[in-house]
């Protein structure tokens, strides 16, 4: 027997159930049980699709509300004091007080789940935290399965990564100090897992992928050693990169079963050759969306399957929560472009995929001969496909002038040309691109798209949604303005839309954080940029106003790292066709009047390869994508970046090395810790550090902002600073953006003057 299981499962639902029925209990419109029977239900499908694929363990305990390490706080009793929540009667709108803040407390801090585009909610832990177990979130998930008569494996997150993951707090110390505090804790709620008769525990230590310090690693020994006392079997589950490096100690520690990404970094099965327990084999990609090539997984595991008999498991990557759930419904992809939909699989086609390779593994290939044929067919149709390359693209990108990438002057020079015809005030304040986009801006895309509102009219609502936040800008006082994006459906899927290359689906939604999902698009073929994207919206937006009007693009490194990107060449390769499609973009701006202009970068920093060996390549490529997004601009045309929810550190001297000319970055849940690195390091361009947080409908109070400038005008000339919220405001209702932005201008205006 060959042992099939899935490491995790999505969680919002097919149709996106869970982010309606949230944000439904978040108005006041249902009640909090109808959520809870709601979120039953679709842990049941979850779980039943699973077993319908003859998984022989259904995943428990991945499905969250919000975010699984918010989860494990609260497991562990490790919340954050401040909020004053008693961990082991947290009530549900305690819980989502925690990821979304509340009138006296912001939210818990998010970043990047190592390099995904998922964000989690980030520990905070002190010199004095004490961790208690409450395991009733895991174990409630356990007895609704196996009342189902499922066979199951819970899933948690290791305690080394959990403590990697969060941020000490307060008086200086390591939080390695807590491990001792924390084991126990762990102890405890593995074996309330245990007493509920489950056979084996998958335990997550993703951590192990990093270039973790020598004290951390060693620790893995002792640790495992006291949690293996429980009584059920451990299954050690490692992904997102190789841990090869870590073999010897692997092998060694007192689990009985190890997983491995071998999609991710599949030379790293050479390093356990000699593995002598459970062999968990991760080959079905968990986080991309390509069909896999069955036959050559295969050629893989059958000699593996020879040797270790029945001690060979198989299972994605990864968690599924990172691709789409259902490839099938997606039948205008299928009758547009069917050749794509052959090399696709979703989350339902991977646990198929298992199915299969599962039969074979046990059967033979010829008891899944038509599945491999099929699986074959559609591999070497998309090896061979005229619709994938495109002669002019690669020569564009082989024959570019020398020194493309950079700039004419340097910025002491750029910035004086700028400020003479900008002429702002002391501490300029902006808005990072979007506003909300209310009911009425999406029903009349949907309206559009369904072919129910003409061209004429559509552009007509979306003109007078513009007009509508010029309007709200100038009652501000604000200084430099956006247009809101009223015409963009998402900060990624807009360009994609409007550029060669590109495909999208229609319900292709995957999680970003709490009841927020994207839906990414397709990168499959060479990319270009047939016309212009946001030429006319910026120029109508500046003709209602004579303030400066900014206009905004999405930068090369977050449209690949926002989409499903083509395996078949080298990412850099498609991130600087990307970079080189956007610089038309900017040259047409340019052209038109609009000589401010924000390329978002948010995930520059997430596409950093977690090994530290493998950065400098990765930053060469992904910082010269972004300077090729604006190469041949004038002196003073004015480039802003923006970048969110990241540490920017370590890799300070690539973000300077971008060259744009102000860059504004989140800042308030982190009170401008990160502000701190950026003077550290002597940051040369203008900044702008975000002064309250989006993410949350809390109006900030005027000493909360007043304080954040005052930390940030310590660090950063006042000539250099800008203001501006932490990110965009898309997902904020208009009431409270007024009141927020009311807040930021009035606390900025008395600055100001304070400042002469």
């Amino acid at each position: 027997m060959t042992t099939y299981h899935i490491l995790g499962f999505p969680r919002v639902g097919a149709k996106r159930e869970l982010k309606f029925a949230q944000e439904r209990y978040w108005r006041g419109e249902i009640a909090e049980q109808d959520l809870l029977d709601l979120a039953k239900a679709l842990r049941e499908k979850n779980w039943q699709h699973q077993a319908a694929a003859n998984a022989d363990f259904v995943a428990v305990g991945d499905f969250t509300f919000y975010d699984h390490i918010l989860d494990l706080q609260v497991a562990t009793g490790a919340i954050p004091a401040r909020f004053g929540f008693d961990s082991q009667n947290l009530t549900l709108s305690q819980y989502f007080q925690l990821a979304r803040g509340n009138k006296d407390q912001f939210a818990i801090e998010m970043t990047k789940w190592f390099d995904t585009n998922y964000h989690y909610l980030v520990p905070e832990f002190h010199k004095n935290t004490e961790f208690k177990a409450n395991p009733a979130h895991y174990v409630n998930q356990i007895r609704e399965a196996k009342a189902l008569d499922l066979k199951v494996k819970p899933v948690i997150v290791g305690p080394l990564t959990f403590l990697w993951l969060g941020k000490e707090k307060g008086e200086a110390f390591n939080r390695f100090e807590l491990l001792n505090k924390l084991v126990p804790v762990y102890r405890e709620i593995l074996t309330a897992l245990a007493a509920e008769g489950v056979e084996w525990i998958q335990i997550d230590e993703p951590a192990l992928a990093l270039d973790l310090p020598a004290q951390w690693l060693a620790a893995y020994q002792a640790v495992y050693a006291e949690l293996s006392q429980v009584d059920a079997k451990l299954l050690l589950a490692t992904y997102f990169g190789s841990v090869a490096e870590h073999a010897e100690l692997l092998k060694g520690l007192a689990v009985d079963g190890l997983h491995l990404d071998l999609v991710r970094a599949p030379e790293q099965l050479t390093a356990f050759d000699d593995y002598r327990k459970v062999l968990s084999a991760g080959v079905i990609d968990g986080r991309n969306i390509w069909r896999a090539n069955l036959n050559q997984v295969l050629d893989v595991l059958e000699p593996l399957k020879a040797k270790l008999s029945e001690r060979l498991w198989i299972a994605p990557s990864c968690s599924l929560l990172h691709t789409p759930f259902d490839l099938a419904v997606e039948t205008q992809l299928q009758a547009n472009k069917p050749e794509l939909y052959q090399w696709l699989a979703f989350t339902l086609q991977k646990v198929e995929e298992l199915s299969v390779i599962k039969t074979a593994l046990e059967q033979g290939r010829t008891a899944v001969q038509a599945q491999l044929a099929a699986s074959q067919a559609a591999a070497d149709a998309r090896a061979t496909s005229t619709e994938i390359h495109r002669a002019e693209v690669a020569a564009r990108l082989a024959n570019l002038p020398e020194g493309a990438d950079r700039r004419k002057s340097p910025f002491a020079t750029r910035i004086a040309k700028q400020n003479a015809w900008l002429n702002l005030p002391l501490l300029p304040t902006t808005n990072i691109g979007s506003f909300p986009q209310t009911s009425e801006i999406r029903h009349a895309r949907a309206s559009f798209k369904k072919g129910e509102l003409s061209l004429a009219d559509y552009e007509a609502a979306m003109k007078k949604e513009i007009e509508y936040v010029v309007r709200r800008q100038e009652e501000l006082d604000l200084d430099v303005l956006v247009h809101g994006e009223a015409e963009r459906n998402d900060m990624v899927e807009y360009f994609g839309e409007l550029l060669d290359g590109f495909a999208f689906t229609k319900f292709g939604w995957v999680q970003s954080y709490g009841s927020r999902c994207v839906k990414p698009p397709v990168i499959y073929g060479d990319v270009a940029r047939p016309e212009p994207m946001t030429v006319r919206w910026s120029q109508y937006a500046q003709s209602l106003t004579n303030k400066v009007m900014k206009g905004m693009l999405t930068g090369p490194v977050t449209i690949l790292q926002w989409s499903f990107v083509r395996n078949d060449i080298p990412r850099s390769t498609v991130c600087k066709q990307i970079g080189v499609a956007l610089s038309d973009e900017v040259l047409d701006l340019e052209a038109a009047g609009i000589k401010v202009i924000q390329i978002d970068e948010p995930a520059i920093r997430e596409g950093l390869p977690l090994k530290r060996s493998d950065w400098d390549a990765y930053l060469q490529w992904a910082g010269e994508a972004f300077r090729l997004s604006y190469m041949g601009v004038q002196d003073d045309t004015q480039i802003h970046t923006h970048m969110c929810y990241s540490e920017f550190n370590d890799i300070l001297p690539a973000i300077a090395g971008l060259d744009a000319d102000v860059i504004t970055i989140e800042t308030s849940r982190s009170d401008m810790e990160l502000l701190t690195a950026f003077a550290d390091f002597k940051y040369p361009n203008d900044i702008g550090p975000g002064v309250y947080d989006i993410h949350s409908p809390r109006v900030p109070k005027a000493e909360e902002i007043e304080h954040l400038l005052r930390k940030a005008l310590k660090v950063v000339p006042k000539e250099r600073l800008w203001v501006n919220p932490d990110c965009g405001l898309k997902t904020r209702g208009w009431k409270e953006t007024i009141e927020q932005l009311q807040v930021m201008v009035d606390v900025t205006k008395k600055l100001r003057k304070e400042l002469g």
